[in-house]
């Protein structure tokens, strides 16, 4: 049985680390009301982006004009997958979730005989598969410094992954993520950005139609880039507030569960200090009956 000593200073590390804890739950509640206000506003631009691509897709269809990033290199053998985890731990399963997913995918892609490249976005899922997949890492983008995701941090990712397709060195290209839906869940969501995936748009069905100039050929090769963008953009605000609402679930969970360590502690504290004075009493009596 440990001494009462040993007892308090237990007590006193874990009422430290409930404060830390929950310092750190309400920092996350802070981060991800902006973080999910970020992602919120960002889904109409991206849903409305993908609808007029798809439309154009769907009018260019499968011509020979096609932009080479909407149909593809005509091969399917390397294949690009870009893993976007955080920066820092404590937040859960968050980073653990989407790296399983993308392993996964790794391991299925392999035994189908094609050869897999990754670039990772975030530290942990870089440290994390480096081990399995250390040779197969063509790219790191390190976050760590960035203190608010913009645009333009999707655009240098999206800038480099466009100039490796055009090179040659893949031939199709999947992001992996987490979709925020609530504090308490995020959804790991795998997304194909090369060859570019768009739903058409539902102006067909409501009787609008549009003159494209130039026409739609020319059109689609500037806004396929911007749109590859704008889905890696989507894909990091989403993951952005995903972290902080598993971050803030962890630590609100680490918080109870440190107060009831400490409950548990002062129960065992109290006991050993009452069987300590139940101890002495018993002495005391003992010593004056023999006198």
């Amino acid at each position: 049985m440990p001494n009462l000593k040993d007892l308090k200073n237990r007590i006193d590390s874990v009422k430290n680390t409930r404060k830390i804890t929950k310092a750190m739950q309400m920092v996350a509640a802070a981060k991800l009301r902006r973080a999910q206000e970020a992602a919120e506003q960002g889904r109409p631009y991206t849903a409305r982006m993908n609808a007029v691509l798809g439309g154009l897709a769907a009018s260019v269809g499968d011509s020979e004009s096609a932009p080479k990033l909407l149909s593809g290199s005509g091969a399917d053998n390397v294949h690009l997958l870009i893993v976007m985890t955080g920066e820092r731990g404590l937040c859960g399963g968050f980073n653990s979730s989407i790296v399983r997913m993308a392993r996964a995918k790794a391991v299925e892609l392999t035994a189908a005989g094609k050869t897999v490249k990754m670039v990772t976005v975030g530290k942990k899922g870089r440290d994390q598969l480096k081990r399995e997949y250390g040779d197969q890492m063509i790219n790191h983008v390190d976050l760590t410094e960035v203190k608010r995701v913009g645009y333009v941090n999707a655009h240098d990712i999206a800038r480099d992954v466009l100039a490796r397709f055009d090179e040659g060195e893949f031939d199709v290209a999947t992001i992996f993520y987490n979709t925020f839906v609530n504090v308490a869940l995020q959804k790991p969501t795998t997304q194909q950005i090369i060859p570019a995936s768009f739903e058409a748009s539902d102006d067909a069905e409501t009787g609008t139609v549009y003159d494209y100039e130039p026409g739609e050929d020319e059109i689609l090769k500037d806004l396929l880039p911007r749109g590859v963008a704008t889905q890696i953009f989507s894909a990091l605000l989403e993951n952005g507030a995903s972290e902080q609402g598993a971050r803030m679930s962890a630590m609100d969970n680490a918080t109870r569960n440190a107060g009831d360590m400490i409950d548990a502690l002062t129960i065992e504290y109290n006991r050993s200090r009452q069987a300590i004075i139940t101890n002495e009493l018993i002495e005391i009596i003992s010593g004056a009956e023999a006198l």
